[in-house]
């Protein structure tokens, strides 16, 4: 959350598909299981996904030049990572929008395989099939739904890409409530380059959050939230937009959104919910002095 580098390594190569035990989740990547299966925390997968393509060359250097002109470029990296083989062997006409981007594949060979699968939906059926063939290293309601999930996952996901498409203006009902590419490429306009770095706090803010801490909360959840706070708060507000999901595969579990997010001390913390979305600031007693 705080390295967004290294958060779109994880979104682009590849995942160790393995496990020492059920608590080891390093078969499901940058991902809960949950995330997954419910296709959440899309939003801001794709904004880093596009400002990696925007503002940086491959190894993370940061591009000259004027991103606006990489806006195709980020566009079609887009549709290479969510590729997926048309359903029913169907051909598109040129005007209309697809799911199979095998054509990009030399422009994304690592996103995008010359049979049409795109990274994400590559990693959905691997993940699912170590969960199924691995019952007793995962824990057992994952393992039983896998299988199911896989078999669902192709019809699902060509119509979140299809979504993913509808242009800005468009009028139709479809695209009314949800997220698209050209959402996330203006989101990731305005944020800019990738945070390459993991923020630190002063020490003695350090202890001070250690001493407020729920005896159950693990000790860098608090940590993390403050440094994320002061990364991304806007200049001209004090509210941040708090990525629950997101959190949650940062962190590795749902345990995040479950439990600690009602346990976060009030007099550290303040939060506000409206329209589905989650924001909270930092108490000013709690930022660096």
């Amino acid at each position: 959350m705080l390295n967004e580098w290294q958060e779109f390594l994880d979104y682009t190569e590849q995942v160790e598909y393995r496990a020492s035990g059920k608590k080891d989740t390093t078969w499901l990547g940058r991902f809960t299981f949950e995330a997954l299966r419910d296709f959440s925390g899309m939003n801001r997968i794709l904004t880093i996904l596009a400002r990696g393509f925007l503002f940086h060359a491959s190894d993370g250097t940061l591009l000259s030049g004027d991103p606006r002109e990489r806006i195709g470029f980020a566009y079609d990296g887009l549709c290479a990572w969510c590729s997926i083989p048309e359903g029913g062997g169907k051909l598109k006409e040129d005007w209309q929008h697809r799911t199979d981007f095998a054509s990009l594949h030399e422009q994304f060979p690592k996103l995008v395989d010359k049979d049409s699968w795109g990274w994400f939906s590559r990693h959905f059926h691997q993940a699912m099939r170590f969960a199924t063939e691995h019952p007793k290293l995962i824990r057992k309601n994952y393992a039983e739904s896998a299988g199911e999930l896989s078999k669902r996952f192709d019809r699902v996901w060509r119509i979140k890409v299809l979504q993913y498409q509808t242009k800005a203006l468009s009028a139709s009902t479809e695209g009314a409530w949800t997220i698209r590419f050209d959402d996330m490429i203006a989101d990731a306009l305005e944020l800019g380059p990738l945070r390459r770095t993991e923020p630190e706090l002063p020490s003695e803010l350090t202890k001070r959050l250690e001493q407020i801490r729920p005896e159950k909360m693990p000790s860098n959840v608090l940590p993390t939230l403050v440094a994320y706070y002061l990364a991304n708060r806007p200049e001209d507000g004090d509210w941040v937009v708090l990525p629950v999901t997101n959190f949650d595969c940062y962190f590795g579990d749902t345990n995040f959104g479950r439990k600690y997010l009602n346990q976060l001390p009030r007099e550290v913390i303040e939060r506000s919910n409206s329209f589905g979305i989650s924001r909270y600031r930092v108490k000013a007693d709690y930022l660096p002095k």
